[in-house]
């Protein structure tokens, strides 16, 4: 599945952010080897679009995100956010269209200063930029606050520790909206959520998208999650992309024998489904700071051959708009 190359970034329509060739490495105690995070990742996303970035833990997808933003330093490759090219910027540079860019973190508490109140951390990227006046600010927060469903006279003086998981989350997401970006970057924001907060928060989050004309890179583990908010869905396996496609095409008919890993997974109510299920072996994911040579999945998969392990698949297009990077992938019904 390791695979490498640029063939399913899209030439035509408005592209917000273009990523290629991307490559984060983290140091180990052998000053001879390093945690290959994400090795050679490609990815385009449209204005207004939602792109899902999906895989197990330790895939890399949370690594590639913050790596767009400056949170993580990239070794190699180019990060390009509205026709400005992200890795050739200055710090102050980089600060100033940052502000165009939020993140929504996986841990809604611990994202949010503990000391402050609601008021005060939605209206700290105010302050920070000089949005405004005093009063201007407060009536800005306080109906960003409204639009995500908490009340401003009721919550305002409350502290994170005063609030529920799903409350702290609404809170998060009015802190990223307040300053207008142009695209925010969800990091597993429902994972730490119980299902049913889970399925309000995806609400709100597509509300918001379609209220404030968003572009959201959704980066999560969970499938069934990725499946009802994104347009498009990049897979990821040990540092590398192996299948995108848009959403209903991957999930009614994936190629990839990891996608069809990831979503033989999923809860089937249909006893006579779950039997006849395509599984692929479960084994031990290899280590990234020493990966397979070729195909990264070829361990774990029942398709793998000698070719497999010489050579490392690139992403070609299989289908209209539906790209794999396997030797041997599965047909498309």
């Amino acid at each position: 599945m390791a695979g490498s190359g640029t063939a399913h970034l899209r030439e035509d329509g408005d592209v917000v952010m273009r990523v290629i060739d991307l490559v984060v490495e983290f140091p180990t105690a052998d000053p001879a080897s390093k945690v290959q995070a994400v090795s050679s990742v490609s990815i385009d996303i449209m204005r207004g679009e939602t792109l899902g970035l999906v895989g197990e833990s330790g895939c890399g997808k949370s690594t590639t995100a913050k790596a767009l933003v400056g949170l993580v330093k990239a070794k190699r490759g180019e990060v390009w956010f509205d026709g400005k090219e992200l890795t050739a910027m200055s710090g102050r540079e980089m600060r100033r269209e940052r502000a165009r860019m939020q993140l929504i973190f996986q841990d809604p508490i611990g994202a949010l200063f503990p000391r402050h109140n609601v008021r005060q951390l939605v209206r700290e990227p105010l302050d920070i930029w000089s949005v405004g006046d005093k009063d201007s600010r407060r009536d800005r927060v306080d109906r960003m606050l409204d639009s995500v469903g908490i009340d401003p006279s009721a919550m305002g003086e409350r502290r994170p520790g005063e609030m529920s998981g799903g409350q702290c989350q609404r809170v998060s997401i009015a802190r990223a909206l307040i300053n207008d970006p142009q695209l925010v970057i969800c990091d597993e924001p429902v994972s730490a959520l119980d299902v049913s907060v889970q399925a309000q928060t995806l609400n709100l989050l597509e509300d918001m998208k379609d209220r404030y004309g968003l572009t959201l890179l959704f980066v999560s583990h969970d499938l069934a999650v990725v499946k009802n908010v994104s347009d498009r869905v990049c897979v990821m396996y040990l540092g590398k992309i192996c299948e995108v496609a848009p959403a209903d095409d991957l999930y009614r008919s994936p190629a990839h024998p990891y996608t069809l890993l990831l979503l033989s997974a999923l809860p089937d109510l249909d006893p006579d489904r779950r039997k006849t299920r395509d599984r692929a072996p479960t084994g031990d994911i290899p280590s990234n700071v020493n990966p397979p040579s070729g195909c990264r999945f070829r361990t774990r998969c029942p398709r793998a051959t000698e070719v497999c392990a010489s050579i490392e698949p690139e992403v070609r297009e299989i289908a209209p708009d539906h790209f794999v990077a396997c030797h041997y992938p599965h047909e498309l019904t």
